[in-house]
């Protein structure tokens, strides 16, 4: 017995050593996430900052400096382009490692190496879709410039300088959470990146859906609730622009066009909110008479945040802004001369084509009324703990088949079986040397030269210099197809249906210094319907655009002032569109007292997306519920996936239409009317708010409604905000939901010695220990803007600067 428990007492603390050694599920190695020397104490910064520091790199070719303001903010001084680089990628890998490593993971179908088999599916939908190979071929074009290759070459360098210096002990959180460590950068990664990019703003698509309703309801009724024009709309190029070009002829429609190619199908639609906003002012509407240009870009809100801010100094380049971690350059910012921010054109460049197979084997596709033969692309997909999966992906001439039989994983089971996909982020690309030349540029020419070097994803760059030229392009390499191409599935085996070629870029829409002295975007209609060529037939819902319009037209004396408070303004235009069309509908003698009170609540509102608003949570889910009481019956139909019309197209039919057959509820045995709808979905709206929050009083407000907040990355619980008391909606300019919002505001006005403001909800470090971690969450979230420290030289700002880091060979 004695014995036996002497190798208890020795056998038992190995185990339990063992045990905690190992990750269990979800949960971390305790012993060593809890170890004082290498866990998770390492990563509690000290609020004392370190003034100077000096590093060796090896590849450096001259001494670097790098200073750091209040906010932790780079400011690089660099005597050359490779150390410029160099720089970028050791700074930005110090405060983002892993969030870089996670992105570019994900973005190549890697997630199964860390967190073992229940990622599978994951890493399997990113490699069907073409996520690496489209990474390949950009990176090839990258390479092929010898400057493009310098710069991704030298941040790459720069990166896996800091790497190699980085301790266990210091190992961002998240890899001693989930129990993995970095691995070395490589290009590719750049490349991985900025296809994820491609893919958050350009993956979704409604051709699915449109099939479904050209099947159900025919060409005429299609034509009817998704016209290829809004009813409203203010367009990016002012109406009237004239076309200064010969254009190309455009390919002719085939007469099987129209034909429905499949049923039974869906797919991610297009998110609402996904967009941005930007503009520029002309010196003419400003009180300094230089002009001014805004930008804030609308995206899903993390901790860390998808922007670094960096100020890139070297021979031939001062520029201030924000990067891609993961990715050399500045993609909006301004320099000395010029400033440029970027929206979202939402061009149709990702179609699908139904593939006509000669057997089981796929190893033939009937195109063009031969047999061609598929290629073949051996994925290896690596899982944590050893085992790995080859999977095998046809490609046509098109792109990859992406299922031939549909997962459980949710994205899976929005894509067509059998259908190939043809996507401009799997051609070859250069979108470097688009911001190498926007970070250096002087003038409109630099601007336009830099445009022709862009692919993907399309964005409507904005343009503003102290030389007092405003410009705006929507810009991108734009496939040359016959209109509503792509609207709905295509059909694989016809070479008519093939992309006809190119849009030359010196014909893609453009306006410069515009008689209404300012431009501007908001992801709406590119130009009016004299445009020559076909870009998409749907674009986002006007209000953001029309609102923006409105105010610039009626803007005088502008100051950066002025611009700050309007990219917070929460005035709604629906709101003003349909309310004196609906609140007459309302039968109030047939509300109960509480919906009295909402019904009088909503008829004095401002129209305004206030935090404190409580009739904007009212008629925000009376919106969404009237406009489901419309469509449902209609476009819910099992089997067949279908999409609702869009919003501008329901107005009109709720101010114009007010008779329309798509107002009865066709499951139900008599006829409903807008006014049955209306009041209906009123009631419903109130009571449901009432279930859901109490009483009419503070936590109907719309702050609290709306529950905006900044979630960590990886959705790891306790790293991401509070929620935040905000106003703003989808369709203000304010574009603020619930985790969906501006992700960078910047405001720069130009002159002589140009002035940056700039914020971002998050803080420049990916350390949840560190204070700099999410410092700027409540000036962006309160509306306010950091004036941004431009500097000249090192010795520039010195009270503003916290630590100075030294770089040599």
């Amino acid at each position: 017995m004695n014995k036996l428990k002497a190798v208890l007492c020795i056998v038992a603390p190995v185990l339990l050593g063992l045990l905690f050694h190992i990750k269990i599920g979800d949960l971390p190695p305790v012993l060593k996430f809890l170890n004082p020397f290498s866990g998770f104490w390492q990563n509690a910064e000290n609020t004392f900052v370190k003034k100077q520091k000096r590093v060796r790199i090896p590849g450096a070719r001259a001494p670097i400096e790098i200073l750091f303001d209040e906010k932790m903010i780079p400011h690089v001084f660099a005597q050359n382009d490779h150390d410029l680089y160099l720089a970028q990628g050791y700074v930005t890998a110090m405060h983002r490692l892993w969030q870089m490593d996670f992105q570019t993971r994900f973005a190549a179908g890697r997630i199964s190496e860390v967190v073992g088999p229940k990622a599978i599916e994951v890493d399997r939908y990113q490699r069907r879709m073409g996520m690496l190979f489209g990474a390949e071929n950009s990176l090839k074009g990258m390479m092929a410039d010898p400057k493009s290759r310098e710069m991704i070459l030298a941040y790459t360098e720069g990166i896996n300088a800091y790497i190699k210096s980085l301790h266990r002990s210091r190992y961002p959180l998240e890899y001693k959470l989930l129990d993995f460590k970095p691995e070395l950068w490589t290009p590719l990664k750049c490349a991985l990146l900025l296809k994820q990019m491609s893919a958050v703003l350009a993956m979704g698509s409604d051709e699915f859906y449109m099939t479904n309703i050209l099947k159900k309801y025919g060409p005429e009724v299609t034509a009817n609730l998704f016209p290829d024009y809004p009813f409203r709309e203010s367009p990016i190029i002012p109406e009237g622009t004239r076309w200064n070009f010969d254009p190309l002829k455009i390919p002719a429609v085939p007469e099987n066009a129209m034909n429905p190619l499949a049923a039974n199908i869906s797919t991610r639609q297009k998110e609402d909110g996904i967009g941005s906003n930007n503009w520029a002012i002309s010196g003419s509407k400003t009180k300094s008479g230089y002009p001014i240009l805004a930008n804030d870009p609308h995206l899903d809100l993390t901790l860390p945040s998808i922007w670094y801010q960096i100020q890139l100094h070297a021979p031939g380049i001062n520029a201030y802004g924000v990067s891609l971690p993961g990715a050399p350059g500045i993609v909006i910012g301004y320099n000395q001369n010029i400033a440029w921010g970027v929206t979202n054109v939402a061009a149709d460049v990702l179609d699908f084509y139904q593939v006509r197979f000669k057997d089981s084997t796929h190893r033939e596709y009937l195109y063009d009324g031969k047999w061609k033969k598929t290629s073949r692309r051996i994925e290896k997909i690596v899982m944590r703990g050893g085992d790995s999966e080859n999977d095998t992906v046809t490609y046509t001439h098109h792109g990859p088949v992406v299922y031939f039989k549909k997962t459980g994983y949710s994205k899976a089971a929005s894509v067509p079986e059998g259908a190939a996909l043809r996507w401009i982020a799997h051609d070859r690309s250069n979108e470097l040397m688009t911001f190498y030349k926007l970070n250096r540029g002087k003038n409109y020419a630099d601007y336009r030269q830099a445009l022709t070097y862009y692919t993907a994803p399309a964005q409507n760059f904005a343009f503003a210099s102290k030389d007092n030229d405003i410009a705006i392009t929507p810009n991108g390499k734009f496939p040359l197809k016959w209109k509503n191409q792509g609207k709905f599935i295509l059909d694989g085996t016809d070479k008519r249906h093939d992309w006809q070629g190119w849009i030359p870029a010196a014909q893609n829409p453009t306006v410069k210094n515009p008689p209404r002295g300012f431009v501007s975007s908001a992801n709406q209609s590119s130009t009016d319907k004299t445009y020559p060529y076909y870009l998409n037939w749907e674009f986002s819902a006007t209000e953001r655009g029309r609102r923006i319009n409105n105010r610039l037209t009626a803007m005088s004396q502008a100051t950066a002032d002025s611009v700050i408070r309007m990219q917070t303004d929460n005035y709604s235009m629906l709101a003003e569109s349909v309310l004196p069309a609906l609140m007459p509908m309302i039968d109030i003698l047939g509300l109960n007292a509480t919906q009295k009170e909402a019904y009088a609540l909503v008829g004095r509102w401002n129209k305004t997306y206030a935090s404190r608003a409580v009739a904007a949570s009212i008629f925000e889910l009376w919106m969404k519920k009237l406009n489901d009481a419309i469509w449902e019956d209609d476009f819910k139909v099992d089997a067949m996936p279908m999409r609702y019309p869009s919003r501008d197209r329901t107005v009109e039919m709720i101010l114009n239409e007010p008779d329309a057959r798509w107002f009865d509820d066709t499951r139900t045995p008599k006829t409903e009317t807008l006014n049955f709808l209306c009041n209906q979905t009123f009631r419903e709206t109130v009571d449901s708010l009432e279930k859901a929050h109490g009483a009419i009083g503070r936590a109907w407000q719309w702050g609290y409604v709306k529950n905006s907040h900044v979630p960590h990355l990886a959705k790891i619980p306790g790293m991401g905000s509070k929620i935040l008391f905000t106003g703003g909606s989808k369709s203000t300019i304010n574009a603020l939901g619930e985790t969906n919002g501006p992700s960078w505001r910047m405001v720069v006005a130009l002159g002589k010695n140009p002035r940056g403001y700039g914020i971002f909800p998050g803080g420049q470090s990916g350390n949840p220990g560190s204070k700099f971690y999410d410092n700027m969450i409540g000036t962006w979230a309160a509306g306010k803007l950091d004036e941004l420290l431009f500097l000249h030289s090192p010795a520039e700002g010195k009270s503003h600067i916290i630590k100075h880091l030294k770089i040599t060979r």
